[in-house]
C-alpha cells in the first residue's frame, strides 16, 4: 500500500516540476514541495518497517521542513 501511494505521488510530483520547467510558470511549486514532502514522509514510514530508524527520522525531518516551507508558499502567494 506504501509503496503505491509512493509512486503515485512521486509521478505527480515529477509532473508538476514538469510543467512548471516547460511552462516556465512556477505558481504550483508550493503544491509540488508539499507533494515532494509527502513522497518523504511515506519513505520515512517504510524506513521504520525495516527498522532503519536513523533514515526513518532523517526522511521525517525533510517531511517536516517541506512542510513548513510549503506552508510559507500558500500564505505568501
Amino acid at each position: 500500500m506504501l509503496k503505491i501511494l509512493r509512486y503515485i505521488l512521486s509521478v505527480v510530483t515529477i509532473l508538476f516540476a514538469t510543467y512548471g520547467l516547460i511552462t516556465k510558470n512556477f505558481e504550483f511549486n508550493h503544491i509540488m514541495i508539499f507533494l515532494l514532502g509527502l513522497t518523504m514522509l511515506i519513505m520515512g514510514l517504510e524506513e521504520f518497517r525495516k527498522e532503519r530508524k536513523v533514515n526513518g527520522w532523517l526522511m521525517v525531518g525533510v517531511f517536516l521542513f517541506s512542510l513548513f516551507v510549503s506552508i510559507q508558499g500558500f500564505l505568501l502567494s
